[in-house]
């Protein structure tokens, strides 16, 4: 025994340190900070440093471990959906409505829409006080022809409720193939309970602009339903239309324009406002606001002018009315305006997603934001639910302004 004392105490020392070594190892392992303890994901190093305050992202990585590690469900998790959703959750944080990131679907479902036709219930919608809000119904679409008004809330879009949808998600789940029924459970702030609307989707075809006489008052009547690449050179044809009718009162009705290329409104403006004056600012965070001026057309410049407008009107259209009626050169008859001011740029995050983010907003000449306020009319008339089929208030306020001069 004595003999293999030497022995048994080498025995239990190797094993101490054999022991000690694998503690060791375990514990250096389960010490490593979570995003090295995450394996399969490319770069997680920090490519440069932000602008901003350090942010501690170790929760980020000791979630996604945990998940890794614990989560009894399906093994086969695609892991680079679960980068696209992070990506989504962290552009929702921001707060904005308008800013969304488009996985690779939503890309190119996104791209489709923007170089033609889509299928839907062609209504403009967007996010007003956090409720999913109808903007306005374009003229002739399936969601006029079923009742739609601007400033309907949209609270569930066939079994899904709306609360926690972005807008985008909102947007692709009203949409889907031509002949198709969506169902919609919409609030009016003038009824007591919800309604449900069913809207059967149509191929949309996004009207611009229509021009003629209205023959008992002698008002000239240009309605412009958005603003699209088309739209100035159909405006100035418009203006051709009015110079040759005689007329001198013109009322340019922008109810129910959800907006579209600022450019448009711009050249539009132009028509009404001299040469060189200002007809927006585009406001950004870091830099001073950029300015837009008029190329000062001139031909309308000194015709009275009522422009008629109401919750539809958003975006480009309060661009041009706000600009119209801080210069003096249209009165804005009608409801406040919807408030959609805000600029976006689409920017690509890899070859098959992208991100589309505010950049700035726009303010009226004298720098008022419209996406805080909207615009108020100079004269306010709003049109009551019963209003008697073919009867305009506002259009007929409009005739009185030409008559009575206020």
């Amino acid at each position: 025994m004595n003999r293999l004392r030497p022995f048994f105490i080498v025995l239990i020392a190797l094993v101490a340190i054999g022991a000690s070594f694998s503690f060791g190892t375990w514990f250096g392992y389960s010490s490593r900070p979570d995003i090295e303890r995450v394996l399969g994901v490319l770069h997680k190093e920090t490519p440069g440093t932000l602008n901003v305050k350090e942010v501690d992202f170790e929760p980020f990585w000791r979630a996604w471990r945990v998940m890794e590690e614990k989560y009894v469900g399906d093994s086969s998790i695609d892991r680079q959906a679960l980068v696209w959703g992070a990506i989504e959750g962290m552009v929702r944080g921001y707060g904005d409505p308008y800013s969304v990131f488009f996985p690779p679907k939503e890309k190119e479902a996104f791209d489709t829409e923007i170089k033609g036709e889509f299928s839907g219930i062609g209504a403009e919608i967007g996010i007003r006080k956090s409720a999913l809000t109808v903007i306005a119904p374009l003229k002739g679409s399936p969601a006029e022809k079923a009742g739609l008004k601007a400033g309907d809330k949209i609270l569930k879009i066939n079994d899904d409720f709306t609360d926690d949808l972005t807008l985008e998600e909102a947007v692709s789940k009203i949409r889907g193939e031509r002949g198709s029924k969506v169902s919609l459970i919409i609030h009016r702030n003038s009824e007591d309970k919800p309604r449900t609307v069913d809207i059967i989707r149509d191929v949309i075809k996004v009207p611009a602009l229509t021009a003629d006489m209205h023959k008992e008052s002698g008002v000239f009547i240009i309605k412009l339903s958005s603003f699209s690449e088309k739209s100035p050179g159909e405006f100035s044809r418009a203006v051709q239309k009015f110079l040759n009718s005689g007329s001198d009162k013109l009322v340019l009705d922008l109810r129910n324009n959800p907006g579209g290329f600022f450019s448009a409104a711009v050249d539009i403006a132009s028509w009404f406002i001299p040469e060189g004056e200002v007809v927006a600012q585009e406001a950004y965070r870091d830099r001073e606001s950029d300015l837009y001026r008029s190329r000062g057309y001139g031909a309308l410049e000194h015709v009275k002018t009522a422009v008629l407008v109401d919750r539809g009107s958003a975006s480009a259209a309060e661009i041009l009315a706000g600009a119209l009626q801080e210069h003096g050169k249209g009165k804005l008859i009608g409801e406040k305006t919807f408030g959609k001011g805000s600029v976006q740029e689409i920017e690509d995050i890899t070859s098959n997603t992208s991100l589309k983010v505010t950049i700035a907003k726009w303010l009226t000449p004298n720098g008022k934001s419209i996406s805080k306020e909207g615009l108020t009319p100079d004269i306010e008339i709003k049109i009551p639910d019963d209003n008697e089929p073919g009867k305009d208030p506002q259009f007929d306020r409009a005739v009185e302004y030409f008559i009575k001069g206020k």
